[in-house]
């Protein structure tokens, strides 16, 4: 059963949806808020079923044998995880400190920042039980289920965190908001929330469209941030943004916020959603001009 949300950011029920869109995602919408121009999927199913359309039909494809659809373990993507790793640790430190990761999937993120180099002392929280199997013969700790799962567990308040990470992970999940409060409640004083994402809206193109949107049901992968709709989004979850790296020429976003007293404000910068309408608009011209596969 799917539910419609409203804007996770800001709480309004006002959204347009970005036609464009539909040519790259079998006809499924996205939309982007009226008022602070975040991009997200209104529909989505639960958190479980989310969890387990990743642990089943992405990570894990056929007859329930084990026949990988989805790895990290290419060169693309380690790369990624190690500039993430190095950006944290240059930025704020890893060397043994406490790391809870949200959505480890094969744990090689972990297994680079809790090596020699960057010494860290990691857990993951992973919904696929076959990734937590994966982890364990890596020597790491897991909690096997969703985030909404681990924060209603007793092993939640087990595992105080120095600095919660979440890679390439926040778009996956059915509430960022749920997300970024149980990262909070993890956190010492003092700790903090490091996220790694796309740079991809409101920046030059880098890549066809086609590549960025795809035919997964569209509450996979139900969030596109923005650098402002992700400042805000921490904003709003009570973390204020210590460090950013440079998004507008890098294929990666990555920002860190620091726990704050939950309640404070802090500045906002809201996109505009006709400009962001626009943006997609020109980046599928671009896209059927230059690429015959499109």
């Amino acid at each position: 059963m799917t539910k419609e949300f409203d804007c996770d950011i800001c709480g309004s029920p006002d959204a347009e949806e970005i036609a464009v869109a539909r040519r790259y995602m079998d006809s499924q919408p996205l939309h982007v808020c009226k008022n602070c121009g975040f991009v997200y999927v209104r529909k989505r199913r639960s958190p479980e079923e989310i969890g387990a359309a990743w642990s089943d039909e992405i990570y894990n494809s056929g007859n329930g044998e084990a026949q990988i659809a989805y790895t990290a373990r290419i060169p693309a993507i380690k790369a990624r995880q190690t500039f993430a790793a190095e950006f944290i640790d240059g930025s704020i430190g890893l060397r043994g400190k406490r790391v809870l990761d949200i959505g480890a999937g094969e744990g090689q993120f972990l297994e680079i920042i809790g090596g020699a180099d960057y010494g860290a002392n990691p857990f993951a929280v992973e919904p696929s039980q076959r990734n937590c199997e994966l982890i364990k013969v890596a020597g790491i700790e897991s909690f096997a289920g969703t985030i909404e799962e681990f924060r209603a567990s007793p092993e939640f308040n087990k595992h105080p965190a120095d600095i919660v990470t979440v890679v390439w992970t926040l778009e996956n999940c059915q509430s960022c908001r749920f997300m970024f409060d149980a990262a909070y409640d993890a956190l010492v004083d003092g700790g903090h929330l490091a996220v790694a994402t796309g740079s991809r809206v409101l920046v030059p193109f880098k890549k066809p469209l086609h590549y960025y949107l795809g035919t997964n049901a569209a509450d996979t992968h139900a969030f596109r941030f923005s650098a402002n709709s992700l400042a805000n989004l921490l904003a709003v979850s009570g973390f204020r943004v210590s460090h950013t790296n440079r998004y507008i020429d890098s294929d990666w976003l990555v920002m860190i916020g620091e726990k704050a007293v939950r309640g404070q404000k802090f500045e906002w910068r809201k996109d505009d959603c006709r400009e962001v309408v626009d943006f997609f608009e020109r980046w599928d011209r671009e896209t059927r001009a230059f690429y015959e596969e499109a």
